[in-house]
């Protein structure tokens, strides 16, 4: 009986063994994928910085419409009002 459960547990310790070696020998990266890695990294962060000035300037652009528009209807409502006095010195 104990030889039975030392041929289990030396087998069960091997098995162990083999199946640590495995998975520590299949999880590497190598310096190639690593700097793949680090590149993509940096395309991120370029792009990303990219993506930030673009929204800035089209945050800069949506005010000078939103400014244009609005000097737009103050030239709309002047040129209401001095129809407005046109008329009224034209019928009197």
């Amino acid at each position: 009986m104990k030889i039975i459960k030392v041929v289990r547990n030396t087998a069960i310790a091997a098995a162990f063994l083999a199946t640590a070696a495995l998975i520590s020998g299949c999880g590497g990266v190598s310096e190639a994928e690593m700097a793949q890695l680090n590149q993509l990294k940096s395309d991120v962060n370029s792009l990303q910085t990219q993506s930030n000035q673009l929204k800035d300037q089209r945050a800069d652009l949506e005010k000078e419409i939103a400014d244009k528009q609005d000097k737009l209807a103050q030239c709309n409502k002047e040129k209401e009002e001095t129809k407005a006095n046109l008329s009224q010195m034209s019928s009197k």
